[in-house]
């Protein structure tokens, strides 16, 4: 953050630079990210008192913090153009005319000073008051010559417990707007604070019940600007204890993200109504580049996760000669399975997770997006350090969860279909084939990967998304419709997923989102719709996946759940064990219950909007709001696909009839 006079931070202005400075020896904060029809003010966020100051004071901290309004700041944090005071309002008030700023000797029935303040400390306050109004009106001249209209969001708090009745959470004083003029803005604005939803709070918001907006910063602006719209708002102090200073981040968290979505939205507003922009979104509001606080965390979260891959610690090393002892020996006695070592100290490895300062991103929505990643990949790190033991199992449902009784339902009826609506197809093509095809699919869609036979991969093939590899299972056979899936589910949604990831700047989509595992085999099944080789065959697979996690959970033996599968479903020996080994694997994984659900989930999607932003790197349909705003905003490119992922009829009535009844 620089450090700028008032002239210097105003010649700034001038030239239309961007900067984020504190001025006048740190008296208010402002920060311009980009130039926006949007300003937003926390003019009453500041705790400082001048030294030469504070012998002469006579409140305690705990008393000047209680009529200050702090944490307005973060309510703004989302939004290019800030102000910011630094100064508590007891030295000068920022909201009162100059003359009236510094208090003579008392305030709210209070005695601030031993003995009024002379006149030298009254002009050095004063001379603070007027370098604010100064550069406030610099960047609304800028901001009015650039877009004709601007709007400032003029934020407070309020303390409401002395009140002794109900007051809104939300109050905007329209005391001083030209409500002829500016009143549908003021209108549109309360509908969208009232649409913001605070934990185990009724929210409320209204015009002029609590405070008209008599204020000075609107008076100001009214005075020397005739196209700028101001928006006094107070915010009652929900989000903290007002007698004792004390935070509810909670509660603080969601009025940030919900402030931004309400000034957004009303300045979108705004400009449409009297900006030159009449197509402006509330993503056209908001900064388009990515700010240095979001890189820095961005790559040190990075650095220290980027080899926190759960499939090269999950799958067995010796799957090859377990296979081989359990299907040609004796199927009666489960396989013994050795993993490699997880050569991660888990505990250090939480303990700098927590401790990235993730509270430094100012976007609301995108740190809370950052939040989400830290705590999955919290979890994602409990499920590693307890592969082969007792605990694996529960960190598994807490990180993968378990099939619904939806979930099961809707395996057990794709399963009960007969078996002569079925595809038969001969697996005719080995694994030297389906890499020389895979190879030929990846050349004609032009993805940069190594495509090599594996025998350290469960599935007949899967992504390493570190490598950029795709493995084939060296014992693999395939169908012809497979080969076309697999290219399709491997290369055409994992590999390009993985190679944009690695292309983007911010490398939390090459770790992964929040329920990428769900989200991400979900648009690969449904690639393999699109592509026209999806079969009921190939969903019976996906719905025994269901069930051998279903009877893992339930019973725990390897031995009967393939037995079950040979039994009662018709699996061969060879695709029994793999179905029960993926669902034992590290001591119960409870994974493969998500390809069925997440394709159900996406296929629902895709019905009424595009699936395009899900290609950004592992993404997850928790965040696909927050992407997509990211993507509107331009701060990361459109992700393209590879074919056309719009959703259609597959024209076969057997296969439409089924996935339709996927509820």
């Amino acid at each position: 953050m620089l450090t700028l006079s008032e002239r210097e931070c105003i010649a700034l202005i001038k030239k239309g630079e961007c900067f984020d400075a504190e001025v006048e020896s740190g008296a208010f904060i402002v920060k311009i990210d980009e130039y926006s029809p949007v300003i937003c003010a926390a003019i009453h966020n500041g705790h400082n008192l001048r030294s030469d100051l504070e012998k002469s004071f006579l409140l305690t901290k705990e008393e000047r913090f209680f009529e200050e309004d702090p944490y307005t700041d973060e309510l703004i944090s989302s939004f290019p153009i800030q102000l910011i005071g630094n100064d508590s309002r007891f030295e000068y008030d920022l909201n009162r005319a100059k003359t009236l700023s510094t208090y003579f000797k008392t305030a709210w029935n209070k005695q601030v000073w031993k003995k009024p303040l002379s006149t030298t400390q009254r002009a050095k306050s004063h001379r603070k008051h007027q370098a604010f109004y100064n550069v406030l009106e610099a960047i609304i001249a800028e901001v009015e010559h650039r877009f004709r209209n601007a709007i400032v969001f003029d934020i407070h708090s309020y303390n409401y417990k002395r009140i002794e009745r109900d007051t809104p959470t939300f109050n905007i004083g329209s005391g001083q707007i030209d409500v002829e003029r500016w009143g549908k803005v003021s209108e549109y604005f309360e509908k969208q604070l009232n649409k913001i939803s605070l934990p185990n709070l009724d929210v409320r918001a209204a015009t002029d019940e609590v405070f008209q907006g008599r204020g000075y910063l609107i008076s100001h602006v009214n005075a020397h600007f005739d196209n700028t719209l101001v928006l006094p708002t107070e915010v009652k102090k929900v989000f903290m204890d007002e007698t004792t200073g004390e935070v509810y981040p909670l509660v603080l968290e969601e009025l940030k993200a919900g402030f931004k979505n309400a000034i957004s939205d009303t300045a979108a507003y705004f400009v449409r109504r009297y900006g030159k922009r009449k197509t402006t979104k509330k993503a056209d509001v908001l900064s388009s580049s990515i700010s240095p606080d979001v890189l820095k965390i961005d790559k040190a979260l990075y650095s220290l996760c980027k080899n926190v891959e759960t499939l090269n610690y999950i799958n067995p090393v010796n799957i090859a000669t377990e296979r081989s002892r359990f299907l040609n020996k004796s199927s009666d006695v489960c396989p013994s399975f050795t993993y490699k070592q997880l050569n991660i100290n888990p505990y250090k490895f939480r303990e700098h997770l927590y401790q990235l300062p993730v509270d430094e991103i100012m976007d609301a929505d995108i740190q809370q997006l950052y939040r989400h990643v830290i705590d999955n990949l919290a979890n994602k790190i409990d499920l590693l350090s307890t592969i082969g033991s007792d605990n694996f199992l529960y960190n598994s449902l807490k990180y993968y969860g378990a099939p619904q009784k939806a979930d099961v339902e809707n395996a057990k009826f794709i399963l009960h279909l007969n078996n002569s609506e079925l595809e038969q197809h001969q697996a005719v093509h080995n694994a030297d084939e389906a890499v020389e095809y895979f190879k030929q699919m990846a050349q004609q869609w032009g993805l940069v990967c190594r495509i090599e036979k594996s025998s350290k991969t469960v599935a007949k093939a899967m992504v390493n998304s570190e490598k950029s590899l795709l493995m084939v299972n060296k014992d693999a056979k395939f169908t012809a419709p497979e080969l076309h899936a697999y290219a399709y589910h491997e290369l055409g949604i994992h590999m390009l997923t993985t190679l944009i990831a690695k292309k983007l700047p911010l490398k939390i989509f090459a770790l992964g989102l929040a329920g990428n595992t769900h989200t991400q085999e979900g648009v690969a099944i449904y690639s393999e719709y699109c592509s026209g080789s999806l079969t009921i065959g190939r969903l019976k697979t996906l719905a025994l996946r269901v069930l051998a996690v279903q009877y893992m959970l339930e019973h725990g033996d390897f031995v009967k759940t393939f037995h079950k599968l040979v039994e009662d479903h018709g699996a061969s020996r060879e695709s029994a064990f793999t179905l029960t080994t993926r669902v034992y694997r590290g001591g119960g994984f409870t994974k493969d219950h998500l390809y069925l659900k997440g394709f159900r989930d996406v296929l629902h999607l895709a019905k009424h909007t595009s699936l395009d932003n899900l290609l950004m790197g592992k993404a997850g349909l928790l965040d696909l709001s927050v992407i997509s705003e990211i993507v509107e905003r331009g701060m990361l490119p459109k992700p393209t696909p590879l074919f056309d992922l719009t959703y259609r009829p597959s024209g076969n009535p057997v296969l439409d009839f089924v996935i339709g009844s996927i509820k």
